[in-house]
């Protein structure tokens, strides 16, 4: 349990009208709830009465139904005005199936007359307005990492759990108190390994399990290799077995397709996922693999066995002392992983209801949902439906100079969007109980003194949990924007979103007017920050001063960025070199990952040369690389690229037979392998043949059949793609200074060698 005393969880609105500390996991059955909760170091599990329910347009939907139903009136004008109480789970399933079948209308359709969620706990807490993990801090939490290591036979680039001859060959396991153990294949047989792992759960009683990909690899793979030897995986605190079913995810612009599994009593997290969730925003890891994110966040161990995966195979079964301390540091590394990217999940857990692990996976306006909807059923409310969506203006956006830049400054507008709802009063038009700007106001003001203790906290246990405060408050607040224009949310509200962003618009308008007025030269404006560099011999303090003048009451502008130069190439893409020398590269034109290594190896090295004032050595650079590639001296992780596939080959197979989408190198390799490729799944490949202009779907192979002693890379293909990244930047390269935007030549267009970028 943490000591912090935090006023934050005094607030019910935002932590649950029940106030039950120490909650660790809920599993909702027929007609009760299992309770998992901890009291000092002894977990306890008890049962309580779980009534599922559905919401109403229309009493009479269920004036039919055969079951024990309770139907009360919810008061106010919400759509949804009746609350229908069912006896159990099935009971609550076959009143959706009844009400669907007399509306003519699929459950979750806009316009059905009732709402039933799917999620029997998250139904359970709305109801009983409890939490997890209240009162515990995020170093109270039992974790446990579990990773495994396979073998593929020979012949075969991928392993295959079907294959009876692939098998897994460790087992690591390490948890949050120190325990580290690696299951070695070399001692025991597959069977008695998958029951061993088992018996150390068991044993061990963590509150989560956690691994990297461990929902599209380790689980389907333990799954269908403790199927073939009959052992049972009886993870569960009740001593039942693992449970599975397919799902989806959206992250960002990617669908996830993955086999969600569950534990009863335990919550599963994915550090794979959690990864590409922190990337989001801050778009600055290269790759989302475990050894790529450990090196990112620092906590690689210096001495950390590395191993080529096609090499494992051999490695175990020359020296398997060193495969187990590979698959130990993978398990210590993730770890250290969940110990950094977790603690705001965990905050929310404590909040939302919903359990830990739907915290993970669960999009953040679905979260503000649910927030709404456990105080209007808590205080006996009608629910509205989701107004139709329509299209919302978007902020203001504006590149007037492009070029190279020297003393730039970044002025930012303190969450804009929040920070205008609130002194401007917009708010969705259904909340009649002003429950979401109340719940706006008071996480602002709580992230602002969670920030404060982060900082003044003594103990590091209260910093972090601090610090995932003041992370969470943040996450929440930037979302309640997004919600109003969520086509799923019951209190949504176009209208109101179209005022926040004409509002913001014409904020940010100003201080670009105010700021010419000044003799400043704006060079980009993105909704709420602006670039530019100030008059000379100004003082930062007046020119903020000034700035603020011209904003409204309640809105804050902070400088919060002073870079040494600037590089502005396009809309949203640009180049920052702060005073410790660190390159900062933003924008997906700059920072894709469709590119291969060495072109954006290429262009850091040409931005560092550009923003030092060597636009001079930029030919020799370019000379260099060139040299290196005909000489194949570049090594194949520079050149091979990878791609994610965003739908099955199957169905990409279907679209080109259709002639709906052109042939894709990645999906025709996928669909040689001989592994069970999923969207999702990345496949890195390279170029061979001869040639700039070869069919690249024709010419692919997969990058682990590249061989250093024998290279066949296609090494005009790539001098093409070296060539045409340098004409595109060129006018940049050779230009003197700022320009108007409008002004700067045009970058000529790629050849068929190049990618768009």
């Amino acid at each position: 349990m943490s000591g912090l005393p935090l006023p934050f969880y005094d607030n019910r609105l935002l932590f649950g009208h029940a106030a039950r500390p120490g909650l660790l996991a809920f599993e909702a059955g027929e007609d009760t709830v299992k309770i998992w909760s901890r009291a000092g170091d002894e977990t306890r599990v008890l049962e309580e009465p779980f009534r599922p329910f559905l919401l109403l347009a229309d009493a009479d939907l269920l004036k039919d139904f055969k079951g024990d139903v309770v139907v009360t009136p919810l008061d106010g004008a919400g759509t949804y005005r009746w609350l229908a109480e069912l006896g159990s789970w099935s009971q609550g399933l076959k009143a959706r199936d009844h009400s669907q079948k007399i509306s003519q209308c699929a459950p979750g359709a806009p316009d059905a007359p009732y709402r039933f969620l799917p999620d029997s706990t998250q139904q359970f807490l709305l109801r009983s307005g409890c939490t997890s993990f209240l009162g515990m801090g995020f170093e109270s939490l039992r974790r446990m990492a579990v990773d495994i290591e396979v073998t593929t036979a020979p012949g075969f680039e991928f392993p295959n759990a079907a294959r009876e001859s692939d098998r897994i060959i460790a087992i690591a396991i390490a948890d949050s108190t120190g325990f580290t153990t690696v299951l070695s294949g070399a001692l025991m047989d597959e069977a008695d390994l998958l029951r061993e792992c088992t018996r150390i759960i068991r044993e061990r009683d963590p509150d989560v399990i956690e691994g990297h990909n461990i929902f599209r690899f380790d689980l389907e793979y333990m799954e269908a290799r403790a199927r073939r030897h009959k052992v049972a995986l009886a993870w569960g605190r009740d001593g039942s077995t693992l449970g599975s079913y397919p799902s989806r995810m959206q992250i960002a612009e990617r669908t996830i397709g993955y086999r969600r599994y569950r534990i009863r009593g335990r919550h599963i997290v994915d550090t794979w996922i959690l990864a590409q969730l922190y990337d989001v925003g801050a778009r600055d890891l290269e790759s989302y693999g475990l050894k790529d994110v450990a090196r990112h966040f620092g906590i690689a161990a210096p001495n950390r066995t590395y191993l080529p995966p096609e090499d494992i195979p051999r490695v175990f079964r020359e020296e398997p002392a060193r495969l187990m301390a590979y698959a130990r540091d993978d398990v210590l590394e993730t770890l250290g992983l969940s110990a950094i990217l977790s603690p705001p999940y965990f905050v929310q857990a404590q909040s939302l209801p919903l359990s830990y692990e739907a915290v993970v996976l669960r999009g953040n306006a679905t979260k503000i949902d649910a927030l709404l909807m456990r105080e209007y059923l808590h205080r006996g409310r009608a629910v509205p439906s989701p107004s139709a969506g329509r299209a919302v203006a978007g902020g203001h956006t504006a590149m007037l100079l492009t070029g190279v830049a020297k003393g730039v400054l970044h002025v930012d507008v303190t969450s804009l969007y929040p920070s205008l709802m609130l002194t401007q009063e917009i708010a969705p038009g259904g909340d009649a109980l002003g429950v979401f700007p109340t719940l706006l106001r008071d996480l602002r003001e709580f992230r602002v003194a969670a920030k404060r203790l982060a900082r003044e906290a003594a103990a590091p246990a209260e910093r972090t949990l601090a610090g995932a405060l003041q992370q969470t408050f943040k996450i929440l607040i930037n979302s309640f924007y997004g919600y109003l224009a969520f086509s799923q949310g019951h209190w949504n509200d176009y209208d109101a979103a179209n005022r926040v962003t004409g509002e913001g618009r014409a904020l940010v308008q100003n201080l670009v007017a105010r700021l010419d007025e000044l003799g400043a030269a704006v060079i980009e404006v993105d909704t709420d920050g602006i670039y530019f560099v100030p008059p000379a011999g100004g003082d930062e303090t007046a020119l903020v001063a000034a700035l603020e003048s011209v904003l409204p009451p309640g809105i804050q502008l902070e400088l919060d960025g002073r870079y040494d130069a600037m590089l502005s190439y396009k809309m949203k893409n640009y180049v920052l070199l702060d005073a410790r020398g660190k390159l900062l590269v933003k924008g997906s034109g700059l920072r894709s990952r469709g590119i291969e290594l060495f072109q954006r190896r290429w262009m850091e090295e040409m931005f560092r040369l550009l923003l030092t004032g060597q636009a001079a050595d930029i030919p020799a650079l370019h000379q260099r690389w060139q040299a290196d590639f005909q000489a194949h001296r570049v090594p194949v992780r520079h050149f091979m690229k990878t791609e994610t596939l965003q739908e099955s080959p199957a169905g990409y197979q279907d679209k080109v037979r259709e002639g709906t989408r052109n042939p894709s190198a990645a999906y025709e390799l996928a669909l040689r392998s001989q592994r069970p490729y999923q969207p999702g799944d990345q496949v890195s490949y390279y170029v061979t043949g001869v040639g700039a202009r070869v069919k690249v779907n024709e010419a692919a192979k997969l990058a682990v059949s590249w061989d250093e002693a024998a290279p066949d890379e296609n090494t005009a293909y790539y001098l093409a793609k070296l060539d045409d990244l340098y004409d595109k930047f060129r006018p940049l390269i050779e230009q003197d200074g700022l320009r108007p935007a409008g002004e700067t030549e045009a970058p000529a267009e790629p050849s068929q060698a190049t990618l768009e970028f």
